[in-house]
């Protein structure tokens, strides 16, 4: 880690340092409340004591975090576009950070202690926003081009659409034990609150197999859980060493002379397939161009200062990215400058595929192909030291023991009308674990907090217990203000660190 620190200021290494530690209680407090989703329900069906769920929610954090990729964290990370972070000084791209972080912190904090389910992947996005704005404002550059708009319409459409799916999938299960489980006194009792089980049996905790499914799906919660929110904290800290510290993560260092061939050769395979189908290709559209810089590089290649990344300058940047990557075996033998110019480029040639794809004339053979040359384009950019996952993993599972009780219960009793049954509680946290796992092994952030407290509304609903307006209402005020008011925040924020500096 002390490579870090190489090159950098003692002031400018310091605040890293507090950067760091800043993105580790951002995760911590994510525990706060995202814990409650997966013990909440376990809880108070009484299939495990608070203590034993709390601890099993964590372990299992932390599995999801190191077992669970990085294509979210990635998401995050494309959310700006990378040359903002690139294109300015330490000393912003610090500024850019912090206020990021304090305004998710902030609202993390105030949510968290009345008690609300807020989003925090709402909160994170909505900061990001607020830095891009902000950015574009005090550089009078375009709003439009500040945000990678494609990638913020995906994740919205995430979010605003995994909350339904949570209530509908959820509210479906429960209808269908209602319906087809429960022909037996020995299937309805499934169907008990705890209360009603220890009046009616004289017995405090559900049956075993029910149990056994709770317990299981409560750690198929935390798992998913942690893929998902723990990847957001793995992709902050990438932001903050790309920003601060170029030379030592722009490329992935230890990539190994084998993994450097493979971007290589996906780069000459998207050569010649760009040979192949010429015809096509000036239908690329090339709204989205980024102004890339060039350093020094060889001389067999185009002078020119400026590189702009459409798709009719595409076979450029393929063929400055073999010059540099030719008989590379190890980034150790580039200069800072040209591995911020291979990433560049790299990240340029893969957004020109995702358009290669999206042609109306691209055949679903060529898209599969495609769609693997990016996986080796971006396998030596796209990536995390391990102990930037280990250290997101105990952040988030450390949180997830400390903070739980507040935001459990008011999933556990203020959502509801009546006491949760073991059915809607075993619904809820099946469908919160398959939907968030789903979601983060296909690069998608979603809210665990709301998939979660929006499936035991739907349990509610369609078992005919109701909920409570005004928890319901709170929470819906809170998912309509943390978006508006994360971008306030960290633009406020960040505009008073520029004047600061």
């Amino acid at each position: 880690m002390l490579h870090l620190f190489t090159g950098l200021e003692f002031h400018t290494g310091l605040m890293l340092v507090i950067a760091l530690i800043f993105v580790l209680i951002y995760e911590a407090i994510n525990g706060f409340h995202d814990t409650a989703n997966a013990v909440a329900t376990v809880i108070y069906a009484r299939a495990l004591r608070s203590q034993l769920a709390v601890g099993m929610s964590g372990i299992f954090n932390f599995l999801g975090v190191l077992l669970g990729g990085l294509s979210v964290a990635y998401a995050i990370v494309h959310l700006l576009p990378v040359d903002l972070l690139l294109n300015v000084s330490s000393t912003h791209g610090l500024a850019m950070m912090f206020s990021m972080l304090l305004a998710a912190i902030i609202w993390n904090l105030g949510t968290w202690y009345f008690g609300l389910p807020a989003s925090s992947s709402h909160t994170l996005i909505g900061a990001i926003i607020g830095i891009g704005l902000t950015n574009a404002l005090l550089t009078h550059t375009s709003v439009v081009a500040a945000l990678n708009i494609p990638k913020l319409i995906e994740i919205f459409l995430s979010l605003i659409i995994s909350p339904i799916v949570g209530l509908v999938l959820a509210g479906a299960l429960v209808f269908v034990l209602r319906r087809y489980w429960s022909g037996t006194p020995k299937r309805r009792r499934i169907h008990l609150t705890p209360a009603e089980r220890e009046k009616k049996d004289g017995k405090r905790k559900p049956p075993f197999w029910t149990r056994t499914a709770l317990i299981l799906s409560a750690a198929g919660v935390s798992f998913a859980h942690g893929a998902n929110d723990g990847q957001k904290g793995i992709g902050l800290i990438m932001l903050v060493l790309m920003g601060v510290a170029p030379a030592g993560f722009m490329v992935n260092m230890s990539a190994t002379g084998y993994d450097i061939a493979r971007t290589r050769d996906a780069v000459g395979n998207l050569q010649q397939f760009y040979h192949l189908h010429a015809a096509t290709l000036p239908q690329i559209a090339d709204t989205d161009t980024q102004v890339i810089p060039a350093p020094d590089i060889p001389s067999a290649l185009p002078a020119t200062t400026v590189f702009h990344c459409d798709g009719t300058r595409a076979l450029i940047a393929i063929d400055r990215t073999m010059a540099l990557l030719e008989n590379l075996q190890s980034y150790d033998h580039l200069s800072p400058g040209e591995r911020s110019h291979v990433r560049r480029l790299l990240m340029c040639i893969a957004d020109t595929t995702d358009k290669l794809v999206k042609l109306p004339l691209t055949s679903s053979e060529d898209k599969r192909f495609l769609g693997n040359l990016r996986k080796d384009l971006l396998a030596t950019v796209e990536y995390a030291p391990i102990w930037i996952i280990v250290a997101v993993a105990l952040a988030l599972s450390i949180g997830t023991m400390i903070g739980w009780q507040r935001v459990a219960t008011t999933i556990g009793e203020k959502i509801g009308k009546k006491g949760m049954t073991y059915a809607q509680g075993l619904s809820a946290q099946v469908t919160a674990a398959v939907s968030i796992g789903v979601a983060s092994y296909t690069g998608m952030p979603v809210s665990t907090t709301h998939v979660l407290s929006s499936a035991v509304a739907g349990t509610m609903l369609v078992d005919g217990g109701g909920v409570q307006s005004k928890t319901v209402q709170n929470i819906l005020l809170a998912w309509v203000l943390t978006l508006p008011v994360a971008i306030v925040l960290s633009g406020s924020l960040y505009w008073l660190a520029l004047k600061c500096i």
